[in-house]
């Protein structure tokens, strides 16, 4: 019973009662009969609910939300219908995928009632029927897939899955919102082969890699080795380079030959002078003036 309507009966059966009391009988019981009546037909649905009300046996009509009278005895209240967003728990143990290999699959679906009269007349009980419908579709749907798409594609079984269940409760009234698959469990065996697996293609793309890396650093070898055979000026430059990078390290003792000395102090003039030689223009030779 509603706050209202135990009010609304309490001020009736007050008020009868005063007069009565008073002496006013018919009045008196007047009101204690009208206070019976609204203890029996008033009633109220909040704002998620509806009631589904049969008269004489047949729909009369959905009540709700708010207040709302029913004729008492004719009139029978015959299910509540919660039309606010459910959830619904399901799993599928040791069930076989395309490529049978044994998963158990845990799963939640969301849902809510969207004609309440449809919920009420066309199910008994709509509530264990999505529970048996969810756990059906699933193991439809595994069945039909393999193992690496419902452990990569997750998303995409979701939909599958929230379009079969969806189909299947359209004539109860009820309205799919989305299926979350929230686990898929394997066995043991073939998780640490899967492991071993990816384990592998991951030092197989590391290898990969490396020999990539490997070459393109031996390209840049091999191209700076051309270019310090044609330029001694640049292979005077490195060694310099080698020498000041070694000597930043404070308290360290080089040991350096004495022919790597004289040929950097020889390499560096000769180089300048070999530059010099090619870049001025070879003199032309001069005319014989016994010629005629």
């Amino acid at each position: 019973m509603n706050p209202i309507t135990s009010l609304v009966t309490i001020v009736f059966a007050v008020i009868g009662g005063l007069l009565f009391a008073a002496g006013f009988l018919l009045p008196g019981v007047g009101f204690g009969i009208l206070a019976l009546l609204t203890l029996f037909s008033l009633k109220m649905a909040n704002n998620w609910e509806r009631f589904v009300i049969l008269r004489a046996g047949k729909l009369s009509s959905v009540k709700g939300p708010g207040l709302f009278l029913i004729v008492p005895v004719i009139d029978a209240i015959t299910a509540v219908i919660d039309e606010r967003i459910q959830t619904t728990q399901f799993n599928a143990e040791q069930a076989l995928t395309r490529d049978t290999v044994p998963v158990n699959v845990d799963a939640v679906v969301f849902w809510h009632v969207h004609d309440a009269q449809s919920a009420a007349l066309n199910i008994t009980d709509y509530r264990s029927a999505i529970d048996r419908v969810a756990q059906t579709s699933l193991r439809e749907t595994i069945g039909s897939s393999m193992l690496t798409q419902l452990l990569s594609e997750r998303k995409q079984a979701d939909e599958v899955l929230r379009s079969e269940i969806a189909g299947k409760t359209a004539t109860w009234g009820i309205s799919v919102n989305s299926v979350e698959i929230r686990d898929v469990a394997i066995p043991v065996g073939l998780q640490d082969a899967m492991s071993r697996q990816a384990q592998a293609e991951r030092e197989k793309e590391a290898r990969v890699i490396l020999g990539s890396a490997e070459a393109a650093i031996a390209q840049k070898f091999v191209d700076a080795a051309n270019t310090y055979a044609t330029n001694a000026a640049a292979l005077h430059l490195r060694a310099m380079n080698i020498i000041y990078e070694t000597t930043k390290e404070r308290g360290a003792t080089i040991l350096m030959p004495t022919s790597m000395i004289d040929s950097m102090s020889v390499a560096l003039p000769a180089a300048m002078m070999q530059a010099q030689g090619a870049a001025s223009p070879s003199p032309r030779p001069a005319a014989n003036p016994s010629a005629s």
